[in-house]
């Protein structure tokens, strides 16, 4: 089973990233057990003590954001699983790179994108072969 935490400070863009990629997103993929996490403190516990194979982060989640967390996890937390960010528009792309995230899709989440990515993300972990890609939706506005 993967592990994949959603961060998120508002409840429906948790759902939305739930409903949209579904427990078994590709057939060659173990089933995901998601962990709904609304908090900086227990995401880094999380991924710290290596919980994760994916962090799906809100860029507009409050009082966190997590371009901020991504950036975080990845300087200081070694083995970091992929990160994944949801942005909300287009100019945060840059902010993106700058957050060392291993993909970004934008909001509204787009259910095919975003199970793309996790997709891709969940079999390059499984590989050890992540590798960071630019921003892959542009529907972002």
């Amino acid at each position: 089973m993967s592990t994949v935490l959603v961060y998120a400070s508002k409840p429906d863009v948790r759902e939305r990233v739930l409903a949209a990629v579904g427990r078994r997103p590709a057939a060659d993929l173990d089933e995901i057990e998601f962990v709904e996490v609304t908090d900086a403190e227990t995401l880094i516990d999380a991924v710290d003590h290596g919980e994760a194979d994916l962090c799906i982060l809100d860029a507009e989640a409050t009082p966190s954001g997590g371009m901020g967390l991504s950036r975080q996890l990845k300087n200081e937390v070694a083995d970091c699983p992929p990160t994944l960010l949801l942005v909300a528009r287009r100019d945060d792309r840059w902010l993106a790179t700058w957050s060392q995230a291993d993909g970004v899709v934008g909001h509204p989440v787009d259910p095919g994108t975003l199970t793309d990515e996790v997709v891709r993300l969940l079999r390059a972990r499984a590989a050890g072969t992540v590798s960071r890609r630019p921003v892959v939706n542009t529907r972002a506005h």
